[in-house]
């Protein structure tokens, strides 16, 4: 009687920690957006090919309905993630950032600011993005991270209220050497911490 008691026991943990271990792939819970793409990376940024798509399985689903990516089938967008800056640090409100880049090989790009709730912040900056139509498409483009607006001209993506942060960078209709070749063809910013205020950044 007592060993199939322990056998149940044993049989209910082992589930419960399975169904834990696929809420914490999905990104369901723990800090911050939680990097799950990881079947593309490059330079940092990280994606997963099969977002969109019929062979997306459970997990992928989940992911995509916890980080709120509303995803298309990636010959109509392909989306990359990071939270961590050049040096591989967490992004983080009380920090600033030099963040470079250039256009981006598809119709239309844009890069998006999302708060470790996987929102966007709540400030009034109106400063969260960046894309195409702001750049103008340039080839070259400087902008800066900060919780507060820089003293000098240029683009600014606020984090204000962010605590620890990640960035999204979506192409829409991107060329079809991105999708073969991300490596080679894809344009992807760089994050350089400038300063930190006293206590942030640890």
């Amino acid at each position: 009687m007592g060993r199939s008691i322990g056998k149940i026991i044993f049989i209910l943990v082992a589930g419960l920690v399975g169904f834990l271990a696929a809420l914490w792939s999905a990104g369901m819970f723990g800090g911050g957006r939680g990097l799950a793409f990881s079947d593309v990376s490059v330079n940092g940024w990280e994606s997963d090919w099969a977002i969109g798509s019929s062979a997306a399985g459970m997990i992928t689903r989940a992911r995509v309905a916890r980080h709120g990516l509303l995803a298309l089938s990636k010959e109509e967008a392909i989306y990359f993630t990071r939270n961590t800056d050049d040096a591989g640090q967490p992004l983080v409100e009380g920090c600033d950032y030099r963040l470079t880049g250039g256009d981006q090989p598809s119709q239309w790009w844009s890069l998006t600011l999302y708060d470790s709730d996987s929102l966007l912040p709540m400030n009034d900056d109106g400063a969260l993005s960046l894309d195409r139509t702001k750049t103008g498409g340039a080839d070259a483009w400087l902008a800066t991270i900060s919780a507060r607006q820089p003293a000098h001209d240029g683009f600014w993506i606020s984090s204000r209220n962010a605590r620890n942060f990640d960035l999204t960078l979506r192409l829409y209709r991107p060329v079809s050497a991105v999708l073969s070749d991300p490596e080679t063809h894809l344009n992807t910013p760089s994050i350089q911490r400038v300063a930190c205020r006293e206590g942030a950044g640890r």
